[in-house]
């Protein structure tokens, strides 16, 4: 339970366990369903050391933790015994949002749980490719064969995968949706078209026109072939989902453990070879002619459009809508441009290496390495979440040089030819099944380098890498310190509020108490008015007024947090004096904020004050007394 403190955290600031209706995880995130999001203490979950943020989207309470995710997982339903409460694939009967939330939830939990086997699995089929192309496999032999079944065992048999995950998305039992997928892909019906004569056709001289080769008590069907499909199994396990239940609550206790997956397989099978079957089917075959057709239109322009927007959908969840229409390219066709055009974007994060070269904040210049080479590999959050996106610019450069990389791969006209792998383990995914190392192949390469050399070199030049933090664990902390060239000095802090004075490491807000953001300490106001206890410049007045960033003239970084989670309150019953830039004196009004009002709204109002350039300074010491007032001695601070 190397991460058991963290998960307990983390569980608390979502609002408890009780909060949570499901949790599942991702590649880099935690996947919560919460009853009541307003529950959760978000601004501490991003503050808090071993995460890197948190997104709403799609449903979804998702908080952002690393490569190490599926470790605090563990961690998280052990330490909260959430396994009885299922996955997030369940409906908890609240409010499902917007029907495009509903579909990218549907989507990602459905192809959530394979990720990780799907991206192994090819690896193995992308490297298998590239040892024939480069000669040192041949198809005809053992090594090969084996290989190739390892890898392309769940891309086969990818309806029974799915058949699992779907139905358990939709409320069903999964072992039932794993038998509908293996009849559609059971060996003697898939073999029977190509050893036998038609009884008669269907729909002759349309594009429909399908031969008959057996019938069901007389009725024909159309039989297809649902390996390595993708769609039909989602849409029958859909209504297997709805006919289970319907079942189960008009069949007696006594038998219902037999009768509902027997009838329910006697219903759903045969309807999906009739009817479901041969409509996903063409359905799947018409998405794939319009993807093709949309890319047709322009490579280049769909190229620049996808890959300069990819991290945006990522953000968003809306990269989930493009995730099946891949899966059901390579199906259908044997290849997807969509992957191929997306490809460059882990490698655009390049900016990373150039905020590591050049920033001057200590944070950064250690999280930045392991983030460039996590995206490399092809998990991204953390160098987007931690450290471009902070900044702004260089995450701008990064969507530029991803378009342009988008670009240079229509250009050549690269698609991926099988699935799976991520970043650099993508490229044999490139490699043609018949021509090997052709010249889409080359343009992926060019447009990886492309995409990374410019990102490096816009973000070296241009970034404004140390016009400001950049990042650091807490949003609210980056903000506040302005990185300017100033001499640290001795410096005697007086005190902002009039109150109780209380050590930091007492207070409930875990980011402040544990000295992560830096050491300071923590007043009880009983006066709704905040001074400046130094003179300076305001580096960070943010827009609720709740919490204030100053840099004194001989270098401090002062960051005063109003109450605790007061930043819900949206500015309600703040008032600031000052804006961000400012120069202020001594006993200037800053803030004023009404102490009944924010108590009455439920929030606390223990304020921190705290040195987040801590580390510059040999000694902090703390004023002993307990009651104190606005210009009062409270921190004393000695380079």
């Amino acid at each position: 339970m190397k991460y058991e403190q963290l998960a307990k955290d983390i569980i608390e600031n979502v609002g408890g366990k009780e909060n949570v209706n499901s949790v599942v995880h991702c590649i880099t995130r935690l996947r919560f369903k919460l009853k009541d999001e307003e529950k959760a203490n978000t601004e501490v979950l991003k503050e808090m050391d071993g995460v890197v943020t948190v997104m709403k989207s799609a449903g979804q309470y998702q908080v952002v933790i690393g490569n190490h995710v599926p470790d605090v997982y563990k961690a998280v339903v052990e330490v909260g015994g959430l396994e009885s409460k299922g996955s997030a694939d369940e409906a908890d009967g609240g409010d499902k949002g917007s029907l495009l939330n509903r579909f990218i939830d549907m989507i990602s939990g459905i192809f959530t749980p394979i990720l990780g086997v799907l991206a192994a699995s090819g690896m193995i089929k992308g490297f298998n490719a590239l040892f024939v192309a480069i000669g040192w496999l041949n198809e005809e032999g053992g090594t090969y064969q084996i290989l190739n079944a390892t890898g392309d065992a769940l891309f086969y048999f990818l309806p029974i995968i799915l058949g699992y995950s779907a139905m358990k998305k939709f409320g069903g039992t999964p072992f039932i949706g794993m038998v509908i997928a293996m009849a559609l892909v059971y060996p003697a019906l898939e073999g029977i078209p190509g050893a036998a004569e038609p009884l008669y056709t269907l729909f002759a001289g349309t594009v429909f026109e399908s031969p008959v080769y057996i019938e069901f008590f007389g009725i024909p069907v159309i039989l297809m072939t649902y390996s390595m499909s993708v769609i039909p199994i989602i849409v029958a396990t859909f209504f297997a989902a709805k006919i289970e239940k319907a079942l189960a609550k008009i069949t007696p206790n006594v038998v219902k453990m037999f009768f509902v997956p027997m009838f329910t397989l006697l219903i759903i099978v045969p309807l999906t070879f009739i009817v479901i079957g041969p409509i996903a089917t063409w359905a799947s075959q018409l998405l794939g002619q319009v993807t093709v057709w949309v890319y047709d239109l322009s490579p280049i322009i769909a190229g620049a459009f996808l890959g300069g927007f990819w991290m945006v959908f990522v953000m968003f969840g809306l990269h989930w809508g493009l995730i099946p229409i891949a899966f059901n390219n390579v199906a259908v066709s044997g290849e997807d441009p969509i992957l191929a055009l997306i490809f460059v974007h882990s490698f655009a994060l390049a900016a990373v290496l150039a905020i590591w070269i050049k920033t001057k904040n200590e944070t950064t210049k250690t999280l930045s390495p392991p983030a460039f080479i996590s995206s490399i590999f092809g998990v991204t959050e953390p160098a987007l979440y931690g450290i471009a996106l902070p900044l702004k610019r260089p995450f701008v450069i990064s969507l530029i040089s991803s378009a342009v990389g988008g670009a240079i791969i229509g250009l050549f006209g690269t698609k991926i030819h099988l699935l799976g792998g991520l970043g650099i383990f993508q490229f044999p995914a490139m490699i043609h099944p018949e021509e090997g190392l052709n010249t889409a192949f080359i343009g992926t390469i060019i447009a990886a380098a492309v995409g990374m050399v410019l990102s490096f070199v816009l973000t070296y030049f241009f970034g404004g890498i140390n016009q400001k933090a950049t990042a650091a664990p807490a949003a609210e902390a980056a903000s506040a310190k302005e990185e300017t060239v100033i001499t640290i000095q001795n410096e005697d802090i007086v005190s902002p509020l009039t109150g109780e004075t209380i050590a930091l490491e007492k207070i409930e807000d875990t980011a402040f108490a544990s000295g992560t953001l830096g050491k300071g300490i923590a007043v009880e106001p009983t006066e709704g008015k905040l001074i400046s206890p130094v003179s300076g410049t305001v580096s960070a007045m943010f827009p609720t007024n709740h919490a204030i960033g100053i840099t004194t003239e001989n270098g401090a970084e002062i960051l005063m947090h109003i109450g605790m989670d007061t930043v819900q309150l949206d500015g309600k019953h703040f008032t600031g004096h000052v804006e961000q830039g400012a120069k202020v004196d001594k006993g200037q009004l800053l803030i004023e904020f009404d102490i009944p009002e924010i108590k009455k709204a439920g929030f606390p109002l223990t304020t921190p004050i705290i040195i987040t350039n801590s580390g510059d300074y040999k000694d902090i010491a703390f004023t002993e007394t307990k009651q104190i007032k606005i210009g009062d001695p409270l921190l004393s601070l000695e380079k």
